[in-house]
Formats: structure tokens, C-alpha cells, sequence
């Protein structure tokens, strides 16, 4: 029935041609005329919406009618002090549609009397009291999803109000305190809006309005709220070795969360900044080997979860590791260099406890005209070296290098030169 009677008024706006109330006319004092004929008793009817009234009446065809005033009042508000509101000018119209200021669900008193000529009118009729319909409920179900990447999706049951054209979605955060608008959602049968852009793992809150094709906004729904989902959790416990050559061997804990779907290892120079992604690690592993070609090399890394919908680990949330490659052997130090019984000795002492074997570089000086002939002696184990292979005359320079078991080599000591002099000839 309220569908049919709304459907009434649409038809007396679009196909009647009726009358639709202006602004309310300044005030002005009646000028009775008793000579002027009523509209008849009891013919005026009413019918009403939420903020509209339509009025209907028996009009006046006589020459003397120039049209009618139509008068309301506030009951609530103004009790029965009726006030005239609007004007019609022909006296063949019979309807007038009242769209200036109603209130919802708000009890008001209607007459109408006939316009004269200079400004004269009727007694008014017997009065209507009509009564316009409150507000209409929002959706009667509504629910928001949880744990959604950055969203939020808002699912309702469609309005059984055929009037209903679209919906307005609000939204505000625990912190906010107003309402802000996030959408208008067309046509009634929707039932569902996924909120973008939101920030992880923050709790919203959610209401719905309906709205009717003449523009009537419904009362809220009921608020519903959810929460984003959270970022995946990064460090993992991870741990770099300090003491493989060339290479830093990151391990870490896999990680239990089902949406992970990968690694992302960073890396730096600098445990404040500057991280790149060196690797994309399956999630089902737990290690990477970052292979430096240099001895004693300090890196600093970080480990990243990411998951199905491509959310990441926020890398400042997670602690920097530092990882070493091996440094090479500590230079020996030569205590002993010098030629006897026709062979160079050298004895040296070992800088740490890694050497396992030395290398011997000679470096051979015959003189200006000739170029110097360098020769590595590999592999020598002891502490001690002695060269036999000299030539008088000649100048030998000597430097060495320890080699631990993975063959990082130190730096060389420095360069001890030893002559093997000329045998002077005797003077006769």
C-alpha cells in the first residue's frame, strides 16, 4: 500500500501536470470575501510521503474563482495556526503537491480557500490532518569481511524497498570522528563494496544508507567494523656466518604463516641504509649462500616475508644482520735471511695458527741490461728455506705468503735482498 500510494504522487507530479508548492509567500492578513464561493465540503483529501504531501479537491469552475491559497500548519510545532503557503492562479487546477520543508514522520493541517479578485479570498475549508511517513530503515543485514590485503569487503542484503535507487557507504577509523562518504552504490540488488586503499592492519567502521529515487536519504544501518590484514612478519631469526672464505651463509626460520609465498633477502654496506633485494627465496627454504669475491668483506642483511596478494614485510621493522667472509692469513714475519755456504737461508715465523703451507717468491736481479726473473716456490710446509740455486754476482730479493686450507693467501712480507758476491780475482 505505501508503494502504491507513492506511486500515486509520482503520477500526479509527472502526468498530472498538478501543482508542486513553491516558496513560501510573505505572510500577508486575509481579505474574506463571504460572497465568494467554497470548495465543497469534505473534498479535500490528502496523501503523504516521507517529505511530500499531495492534496486533492472539488474545484470552483464559477467566473468569480481566479484560483485558491493554500494554507498549512505545523501541529507539532504551530499547533492549528494555519499559514498560507502557496498560491494557484487557475481555477481549473484540483491537486497540489507540497514539497516545501516537510519533516518526516511530522503531523500537518491543511485548508484551502478560493481566490477573489484584488486580492480577496474565500473562508477556508474544513481542514486535513495528514501525518508524512518517517524515514525509512537502512538494509536489514550487513557484515564486513576481516584480513583482507588493504580492503575491507562490505556485504548486505539488498533493500526490499522498491523505491530504493542506490546506497551511500560511510566509513570512519577508531580514531576518526566523523563520518566520511567512501561511496554511492547504484541500484537497489547490490549487495556488496570492497573498500581499497586502507592501511594494514587497522580496524574500520562501516554503515550503509539507502537511497530512494526522489532523493530521500534512509537512517543509517547498523555499524559493522573489520580489520585489514596485517603485515607479514619478517627477521625469522636470521643468522650470517663470519668465517667462510668468499662467501656469507645466511639461515633462518621458515616461517609458519600459510600466505608466505616467498623470501626477499636484502643486502647493504651499511647497517643504517642503502638495502637492495640480492635474492627471491622459496618458501620452503631456508638458506641462501651470498658468494663474495673478496677476503674479510662485512655485509649487513635482511630477511622479508612476502605473501599471496604481494604484501611485504616493512623493512624497517626488521634488525639488521651482519655477516664476514673470511680474512685471509695474517702476513709470517722473517726473522732470518742471509747467504752461507754458498745458499741462501730464511727462517720466518708464522702469523696465526691458519697457514698450513708458504709460498717463496725470488725475485732475480742480474742487472741493469737484464730483465728480472721472478720464480714462485710453492707448497713449502716448514718454517725454514734454503735456496742452493745462486749465482755469484747476482742479487736475489725474497718475499712470502702464507695459505691457509682453503687457499686464501695473506699478504706478502716485505722484500729482503741478499748479493751473492763475485770471488775477487788475486794480484800477481
Amino acid at each position: 500500500m505505501k508503494i502504491f500510494k507513492f506511486l500515486i504522487i509520482f503520477i500526479f507530479l509527472i502526468f498530472s501536470g498538478c501543482n508542486v508548492g513553491p516558496a513560501t509567500p510573505k505572510t500577508v492578513k486575509p481579505k474574506i470575501d463571504p460572497n465568494l464561493p467554497t470548495i465543497k465540503e469534505n473534498s479535500l483529501k490528502a496523501i503523504a510521503e516521507i517529505n511530500t504531501v499531495a492534496l486533492e479537491w472539488a474545484g470552483c469552475e464559477e467566473s468569480e474563482c481566479l484560483g485558491y491559497y493554500i494554507y498549512r500548519s505545523n501541529l507539532q510545532k504551530d499547533g492549528e495556526k494555519l499559514k498560507r503557503i502557496a498560491e494557484i492562479k487557475n481555477r481549473y487546477s484540483s491537486h497540489y503537491v507540497d514539497v516545501n520543508n516537510l519533516k518526516p514522520n511530522t503531523t500537518y493541517i491543511y485548508a484551502i480557500s478560493v481566490r477573489g479578485k484584488n486580492g480577496t479570498e474565500s473562508q477556508i475549508s474544513n481542514t486535513i490532518k495528514v501525518t508524512t511517513y518517517p524515514v525509512i530503515d537502512s538494509v536489514s543485514l550487513i557484515y564486513a569481511v576481516n584480513n583482507l590485503p588493504r580492503s575491507i569487503k562490505i556485504v548486505w542484503r539488498p533493500h526490499t524497498n522498491l523505491g530504493v535507487s542506490k546506497y551511500v557507504l560511510e566509513r570512519k577509523s577508531l580514531s576518526g570522528e566523523e563520518w566520511n562518504r567512501v561511496a554511492v552504490i547504484s541500484n537497489r540488488l547490490s549487495a556488496e563494496y570492497i573498500d581499497k586503499g586502507l592501511k594494514d592492519n587497522t580496524t574500520y567502521f562501516y554503515r550503509l544508507k539507502a537511497i530512494r529515487f526522489d532523493g530521500i536519504i534512509s537512517n543509517p544501518s547498523k555499524i559493522v567494523s573489520a580489520t585489514t590484514r596485517p603485515l607479514p612478519k619478517g627477521g625469522l631469526e636470521l643468522s650470517a656466518s663470519t668465517s667462510l672464505p668468499r662467501k656469507i651463509e645466511l639461515h633462518w626460520q621458515i616461517s609458519s604463516n600459510p600466505n608466505v609465498v616467498y623470501y626477499n633477502i636484502y643486502r647493504s654496506s651499511d647497517a643504517q641504509g642503502g638495502y637492495k633485494v640480492i635474492a627471491k627465496v622459496d618458501k620452503n627454504l631456508d638458506s641462501f649462500v651470498d658468494k663474495i669475491n673478496k677476503n674479510g668483506e662485512i655485509k649487513f642483511y635482511k630477511i622479508t616475508t612476502v605473501d599471496k596478494d604481494g604484501l611485504e614485510t616493512k623493512l624497517n621493522s626488521v634488525p639488521p644482520v651482519m655477516g664476514k667472509t673470511l680474512e685471509s692469513p695474517k702476513t709470517p714475519t722473517i726473522t732470518l735471511a742471509l747467504i752461507k755456504d754458498n745458499k741462501v737461508i730464511l727462517n720466518w715465523q708464522k702469523g696465526d695458527n691458519r697457514a698450513v703451507s708458504y709460498n717463496i717468491y725470488k725475485k732475480i736481479d742480474r742487472g741493469f741490461f737484464e730483465p728480472s726473473e721472478v720464480k714462485v716456490i710453492k707448497g713449502i710446509e716448514a718454517l725454514r728455506f734454503e735456496d742452493s740455486d745462486i749465482v755469484r754476482g747476482v742479487t736475489y730479493k725474497y718475499s712470502i705468503e702464507a695459505v691457509d686450507r682453503f687457499g686464501l693467501v695473506s699478504n706478502k712480507t716485505q722484500e729482503v735482498s741478499l748479493t751473492f758476491p763475485k770471488i775477487k780475482n788475486k794480484t800477481k
